[in-house]
């Protein structure tokens, strides 16, 4: 936020929100979508992260895979820059194994949802369910939870409120994947 706010001279819209007030519905999209073994790894998701070296290793002309947590994601967002370097992967991994033992699944999917980027100056779960749905974060329906994880990826080229068929798509997958999630906090 602040690195778009200092750098791009971009307007920021942003308001926290405590996890009370935000929907379990777009709480269990984000696990369904980002990270569906949220409640089972430290911050750092050792299969996951094997699982992409793997194919990364065998397919090197195709799109690299990830591997990134949600906490890894919000330590990034929270405590380091933008940017690829094997530096800063190493710092991300190091808050992330911090922060999910000291913060707990909770408080890290708060500051997540709090600090995430879902379209142009619009940061955090609030402005996006107002600028989007023009509801609180505690009223998201399912769909409208899904919609908004499903444009996660790339929050300034997708839009919630016009999906293409692939965000619709994305969208409904993550809604049947939400069946599956049970919050542990």
């Amino acid at each position: 936020m602040l690195e778009r706010n200092w750098f791009e001279n971009e307007h920021i819209n942003y308001t926290w929100t405590d996890i009370e007030e935000i929907s379990i519905n777009i709480q269990k999209a984000v696990i369904a979508s980002e990270d569906q073994r949220f409640f089972l790894h430290n911050g750092i998701d050792k299969e996951a992260l094997n699982k992409a070296l793997k194919h990364n290793k065998k397919n090197p002309k195709k799109r690299r895979r990830g591997a990134s947590t949600i906490t890894m994601q919000t330590a990034k967002n929270v405590f380091l820059w933008n940017g690829r370097s094997y530096f800063r992967k190493l710092l991300e991994g190091y808050f992330s194994i911090l922060i999910d033992a000291v913060w707990g699944k909770e408080r890290v999917m708060e500051v997540y949802l709090n600090v995430i980027e879902w379209d142009n100056g619009v940061y955090g779960i609030n402005q996006a369910s107002k600028t989007y749905f023009n509801k609180q974060p505690r009223l998201l329906s399912k769909k409208e939870a899904s919609l908004l994880t499903a444009i996660l990826p790339n929050p300034r080229k997708w839009n919630a409120n016009k999906p293409t068929n692939y965000i619709n798509k994305r969208a409904s997958k993550i809604q049947k994947d939400m069946y599956y999630i049970k919050l542990e906090y």
